[in-house]
């Protein structure tokens, strides 16, 4: 029978033998356990898995029903390539310890231990705070990861424990403190790294919920997706961290046949999209909103169809480089191609799609000008973009008019693109 790869702790502590590193993902599945978000937990599984072993610091599901910790078990027995250990964040509640044991244990490799506690609720319970104390007396144990989900007190964030929580956690392994490596947690949707007590603090939030801006000094366009790797070098216990690419994971691109059925399935979903908005628009011209409502909300449902499958087969380029990518496409466009076909359209007397390409490629030329400016996006200053429903031609504040130049459409009826300020 294969060995179970997440592991469910049954002991309060456990010996592991030939474990010298650990890899760690933070918070894969708080904000759902879509295909989207879970590409990047599948990348974090293949990066950890370079580890003798992995452990998740919380926040596996968006809650704790059973049904969730199940999709999320089964994602990663198929996934992981070494034991996955878990903690308990304040997303995994209900079933969490029918699936996952115990919320406070001490893992002890060669050469180091990890100790597991529970804070989700904010506050460190009993027994996990007498085991530290026990697991740090132990005379093997030299150097020691004391990890939980929720900050203890730092510089760069208010959302933490309280300063009395942490003054009981202190108060434990104060003893003991030259033996505390690290302190390990997750919870925030980011990653910093700080110094508490004199011991190095490791937040980790990026294994799968989106990143998001956590401070003025920690911006989520400054953060990737990542995992904190620890490994044992000449006895010293040390870190670093692993960035992971937005083409982090591949598994299923090097299936031909599912490929190609992933690709037709983007396009059937695409396909329905644009067909129900069209429709909507049709329904709304006739005064019937509830209609229009009805699908625009199913066009939606159907992008985030296209999007779940077009992930699995997606391999975008970092996306500082992203923007750049697209403007040989909208060149190619509006310099030969909706060209080419106009003029084809006009030598067989077909005068919609003539005009149709005609006006398509006057806004590819836009396009194109708009996303060189953006590719430098730091310094990209259009604040609202205008589009005429009409025919798709594309303004800026400073070129828009009262006319579309190339339909004629009244300004009243421009869909406005403005920029939100975080």
């Amino acid at each position: 029978m294969e060995r179970k790869k997440m592991i469910k702790v049954t002991e309060p502590v456990i010996r592991l033998g030939q474990v010298h590193s650990m890899g760690v993902i933070g918070d894969p599945g708080c904000e759902g356990l879509g295909t989207y978000n879970m590409k990047v937990y599948a990348g974090a599984l293949e990066e950890s898995g370079r580890d003798d072993m992995t452990l998740i610091v919380g926040d596996l599901v968006p809650t704790g029903t059973g049904r969730h910790y199940r999709m999320i078990q089964e994602l990663t027995e198929t996934l992981a390539e070494n034991e996955v250990y878990t903690l308990r964040g304040n997303h995994d509640t209900g079933a969490y310890m029918e699936y996952f044991g115990l919320k406070n244990y001490a893992l002890l490799a060669d050469g180091f231990a990890v100790v597991v506690l529970d804070n989700a609720v904010r506050s460190f319970e009993e027994e996990g705070l007498t085991l530290l104390g026990r697991v740090l007396s132990m005379e093997e144990v030299t150097q020691a990861v004391i990890a939980f989900h929720i900050p203890v007190p730092n510089h760069f964030i208010q959302n933490c424990v309280s300063e009395e929580e942490f003054a009981r956690l202190r108060s434990v392994y104060g003893p003991w403190k030259e033996k505390v490596k690290y302190l390990l947690c997750g919870h925030v949707h980011s990653r910093f790294e700080d110094e508490v007590d004199g011991i190095p603090l490791i937040c980790t939030g990026g294994g799968g919920a989106m990143i998001e801006d956590v401070s003025r000094e920690i911006r989520a366009c400054d953060v990737e997706h990542h995992v904190v790797h620890f490994f044992m070098e000449e006895g010293v216990l040390h870190h670093r961290i692993a960035d992971l690419s937005e083409d982090c994971y591949g598994r299923e691109r090097k299936d031909r046949v599912l490929r190609q059925k992933l690709e037709e399935t983007v396009q059937g979903e695409l396909l329905a999209h644009f067909k129900y908005l069209m429709f909507a628009d049709r329904a709304e011209r006739r005064g019937m909103e509830r209609i229009a409502g009805l699908f625009r909300a199913l066009a939606a449902s159907e992008y985030y169809h296209a999007r779940s499958f077009y992930s699995v087969l997606d391999r975008p380029v970092p996306f500082a480089e992203s923007v750049k990518t697209c403007v040989p496409g909208e060149e190619f466009e509006y310099e030969h191609l909706y060209q080419m076909l106009a003029e084809y359209a006009n030598s067989h007397r077909s005068p919609l799609a003539e005009q149709a390409y005609t006006g398509a490629a006057l806004a590819e030329k836009v396009h194109a000008s708009l996303l060189k400016q953006a590719a430098d996006m730091e310094h990209f200053a259009e604040e609202t973009i205008y589009v005429c429903p009409v025919c798709g031609y594309v303004m800026t504040e400073d070129t828009v008019s009262e006319r579309c130049p190339v339909c004629g459409g009244p300004r009243k009826q421009y869909e406005e693109f403005r920029a939100v300020s975080v």
